[in-house]
């Protein structure tokens, strides 16, 4: 059963417990300081939830700036490992830009050796995850 943590006009920021995963929702162009406190958000709530899957769900995010890129990889990526993140997965819809920012983030993943993976639908993301529970 999805909770809901936190709607903004930018994202909406969730967790199932169920499934212990963490969601980001983007609705729109993000600012810094947004795109950081979505992330920090969830990372908190999570903290004290168990969540060891993510899903950031970027069909409605327009292009993220390289500063807040270079913020995920070096800051938030790592903290969200240390606090138990085993795995995570981007629902997207194939824009160029977009998949750039995908692509980079996976390299970034792959030396922090946390399985990420890319979908066109959320389901298939959820499918991938529970393909581990199994």
């Amino acid at each position: 059963m999805k909770k809901i943590i936190q709607d903004t006009d930018y994202a909406e920021i969730s967790h199932d417990p169920e499934l212990f995963l963490g969601k980001i929702e983007w609705k729109k162009k993000t600012s810094m300081e947004e795109y950081q406190y979505a992330f920090i958000t969830l990372l908190g709530y999570a903290n004290d939830h168990r969540t060891d899957i993510f899903l950031s769900d970027i069909r409605k995010q327009t292009v993220v700036s390289p500063e807040s890129r270079k913020w995920f990889e070096t800051e938030m990526l790592p903290k969200a490992i240390n606090a138990g993140l085993k795995r995570a997965a981007v629902v997207f819809d194939g824009n160029v830009f977009k998949k750039y920012y995908i692509n980079m983030i996976i390299k970034v993943s792959n030396k922090f050796k946390l399985p990420m993976k890319i979908f066109n639908e959320e389901q298939e993301a959820l499918d991938w995850f529970n393909s581990f529970r199994e």
